[in-house]
């Protein structure tokens, strides 16, 4: 079929073709050696998009580490959140579940190299990716990548290195660039898997299809839909015994609460379109959207005990809460999203050697936060159970002009690849006040009732508002091939922001062969991540409870501009900068083996967090009767140092094929100074430091023998710590290492139908009990690294044609 000089240019200029014309190969296949000589199949050999704006780079030559996963890796996991695909594939990458958390419940932190979650950049065809409406662990605001359905990827492609001269924003971690399909054909997939303790169902669909547009383009598809029941791992509550026992005339239910996954139905769909107009110029858009609606379960409140709900008053004569909730109350915190990401863009050439790109995106994600099952004490009768407590919503616009020359040099063997381009983003943050009811102080708080509905205040009138911020940018970035042996690259980006003024950011880089299939590459870099318009100007409210005191307490997180947070120390934000320093070895044979080995160093200046707790000040007015406040500060500097090392091994075995592939990762963040040092915030401090697993790693076996396919995963996470989180008195437990072993078997009926049956965790283990928890009748530390519900079995039908 002919290939129009345009869609060969463009490809070329993605690194999806190599500049003698023939398509690049996919991670897994056969490649050639830099000698002429045949290589063995490496997934070193895959061509690349990110990390790199030159046209002939595979993964082997890349400045920069960098993983490649193809579909079939992808497809080797059992679940649709991408969050918990790249947690299996990628050593350095961690999410945890988090279960009774607000709104992390839905929108789970994932770090790379255990730094922030919104300290690594996420890309969808190379296009920066939207953050989250919410506002995280410590403030963080990344993007969710559990919006992104996992069936509609080609393949991930990771860059492990701080790359904000490149990118921009966020890239100090790395970079997750997620590449859609866009090749012809149809695929269906139907799913189920349950854990080995009859909970947490999941019935999984997905469908995707595409088409060829004869010589001018093509047209993908995407269909996911996922409806998971919750799990529940705990035990009844002592002060839940002890109030049956006071009061046997009553059925308390067993457990009262429930500790595990939430209740989550997912709809995602999406396109990914291209289509020459010409000989010379491309038309390209893709879209994403999705849907989501959960719940789930916050702290019991016992009858006996929660005074400021349970109080009588003269002020409500004839009320008590007793006649509406007579066993005590869970409240069931709901959690609806819509997300929606929109791309599309022309490029062409000007001249073979001069390429253009320009974009525009639209980005969006909004998320409705509700609460069933609850009351504002305060408001006595007139108090309804169930309330809209608000929305927030993040809303982000690009434009993007991106140029690639091929510049020859008479002095160079090959020519010098120079880009440049230039950036503007506007990122919107809204809060919309939820139902009055929600956030009203009613007459009964003079007696001691609490306001707010109880387990989650609504955002109030107050806090509701819209914050903006603007950015421009310019970059630079070469790369140089030094004869055979040596290329070095260089990149510069100068950005621009409205909230508080200009960076300057840059990287070099460099690669030595030592043989056509041994290597050395190096990088030195500066980063820096922008604080967000929300993390600049909201302000909320929170609820916990006191595992000694079994009571409620509530804080309160203000703005960095608020008056009272000015009183008690807060000053404006500034940017997070870092610089990273990196060191590897790669390698390849004939005999299939290929790897590499690199080590890192990242220090962190200005790091975001929440300040320490401070009690309100005497003679301070405070109606929503917070037990402390806090606010987001530039708090503390960590120097991060790690290893990355990743092996694969390829070989004929029998009549079928086996590979082998081993990812470790050890990475150590360590607090050098600020406000996080000082005994007064301990807490933070240790959780900077031990929170996360040093060491964390997979071997992943497969063999293909006929219709059969094998897997065998075994996955290592190094000890960690955890605390209480208690307003007051935070205790620490270490959990010690843990192993997994996962196993999966497929076979392929014929040509268009394929079964799957697997199970994760085969062995039903479970980490040490969270023995300072068990007070609220949590059996297992909800800030684990894993997941903590045992075996998970599954079986999968597939459809191709």
């Amino acid at each position: 079929m002919h290939r129009s000089k345009l869609s060969r240019s463009i490809l070329l200029a993605l690194g999806l073709v190599s500049a003698g014309g023939a398509i690049a190969a996919e991670a897994g296949t056969a490649g050639t050696s830099s000698s002429g000589n045949a290589a063995a199949p490496t997934q070193l050999d895959a061509m690349l998009v990110t990390g790199t704006r030159a046209s002939n780079r595979t993964q082997f030559e890349t400045l920069a580490p960098v993983d490649v996963f193809t579909k079939q890796d992808i497809q080797s996991v059992d679940s649709t959140d991408l969050k918990d695909v790249l947690a299996q594939l990628v050593p350095s990458f961690v999410v945890q579940r988090l279960p009774m958390a607000d709104g992390q419940v839905f929108v789970r932190p994932a770090t790379l190299r255990g730094l922030s979650p919104d300290q690594t950049l996420v890309l969808v065809n190379g296009r920066r990716f939207h953050r989250s409406a919410l506002l995280g662990n410590r403030g963080a605001q990344a993007a969710d990548l559990a919006q992104i359905p996992t069936s509609a990827i080609k393949r991930i492609e990771v860059l492990r290195d701080g790359a904000s001269a490149q990118y921009g924003s966020d890239a100090i971690a790395g970079v997750i660039n997620i590449i859609l399909e866009d090749s012809p054909g149809t695929e269906i997939t139907a799913g189920y898997s349950q854990y080995a303790q009859g909970d947490g169902g999941s019935r999984d669909f997905s469908a995707r299809t595409g088409w060829a547009l004869g010589d001018y383009g093509s047209l993908a598809l995407f269909a996911e839909s996922s409806n998971s029941d919750a799990t529940s791992r705990t035990r009844q509550r002592p002060d839940a015994i002890a109030f049956q026992a006071a009061h046997p005339e009553l059925d308390v239910p067993n457990p009262v609460q429930r500790w595990g996954q939430p209740e989550l139905e997912s709809r995602r769909v999406g396109f990914n379109l291209k289509a020459n107009a010409s000989d010379t110029l491309e038309l390209y858009a893709f879209g994403l959207y999705s849907h989501s609606d959960g719940v789930s379960d916050f702290n019991w409140r016992n009858p006996d005990t929660t005074t400021g709900a349970y109080r009588t008053t003269s002020i409500f004569p004839g009320w008590n809460l007793r006649s509406l909730y007579p066993l005590g109350f869970s409240p069931q915190y709901g959690n609806t999203q819509n997300d929606l990401q929109l791309v599309a863009g022309l490029r062409g050439e000007i001249t073979p050697r001069l390429r253009w790109d320009l974009s525009a995106s639209y980005g969006r994600n909004a998320i409705d936060y509700s609460l069933d099952n609850s009351i504002n004490a305060s408001l006595g009768p007139d108090s309804p159970t169930s309330f809209d407590l608000g929305r927030l919503t993040q809303t982000e616009k690009n434009a993007n002009a991106d140029f690639n020359y091929e510049w020859d040099v008479a002095a160079l063997s090959k020519p010098v690849n120079v880009a440049f381009g230039a950036e503007f983003r506007q990122e919107t943050y809204q809060v919309r006040a939820g139902d009055p009811a929600s956030y009203a102080v009613g007459r009964g708080a003079a007696a001691g009732l609490e306001a707010n509905s109880n387990g989650a205040p609504g955002f109030s009138a107050s806090q509701a508002g819209q914050w903006s911020q603007r950015s421009k940018a310019a970059y630079v970035d070469m790369e140089v091939p030094l004869g055979e042996r040596w290329s070095i690259g260089a990149a510069g980006r100068y950005e621009d922001f409205s909230s508080f003024g200009s960076t300057v950011d840059g990287k070099l880089s460099a690669r030595f062969a030592i043989t056509p299939d041994v290597a050395l590459r190096g990088t030195l870099s500066t980063g820096f991540r922008a604080p967000t318009p929300a993390q600049l100007n909201t302000t909320s409210t929170t609820q916990g409870l006191d595992t000694r005191t079994l009571q409620i307490f509530t804080s309160g997180r203000l703005s960095p501009s608020d008056p009272l947070a000015q009183l008690l120390g807060a000053k404006p934000l500034t940017p997070e900068e870092s610089r990273t320093a990196s060191l590897g070895l790669t390698w390849r044979t004939e005999l299939g083996l290929s790897g590499s080995v690199d080590v890192y160093r990242i220090t962190l200046s200005d790091r975001f967090s929440q300040s320490a707790s401070f009690a309100i000040p005497a003679g301070t007015p405070n109606p929503l009767g917070y037990t402390s406040v806090n606010y987001f500060t530039n708090d503390f500097d960590t120097t991060t140092t790690g290893v990355d090392v990743v092996g694969n091994y390829l070989r004929d075995l029998g009549a079928g094929r086996m590979t082998l592939t081993l990812a470790y990762n050890y990475n150590q963040t360590r607090v050098d100074n600020g406000s996080t040092s000082v005994a007064t915030n301990e807490t933070q401090r240790v959780l900077f430091e031990d929170r996360l697993p040093e060491h964390k790693g997979s071997f992943t076996g497969s063999w293909d023998v006929g219709a059969w396919s094998l897997m065998a995963r075994v996955r290592y996470y190094g000890k960690w710590t955890d605390s209480t989180g208690n307003a007051t008195g935070d205790i620490y437990q270490q959990f010690g290492a843990m192993t997994f072993l996962d196993l999966a078997v497929g076979y392929r009926i014929n040509e268009h139908h394929i079964l799957r049956v697997g199970a994760d965790n085969v062995f039903d283990r479970y980490p040490d009990e969270a023995t300072f928890q068990a007070s609220r009748g949590l059996i297992y530390s909800r800030n684990a690294p894993y997941d903590t519900d045992g075996a998970n079995v599954y079986a999968q039908y597939r459809l191709s044609f």
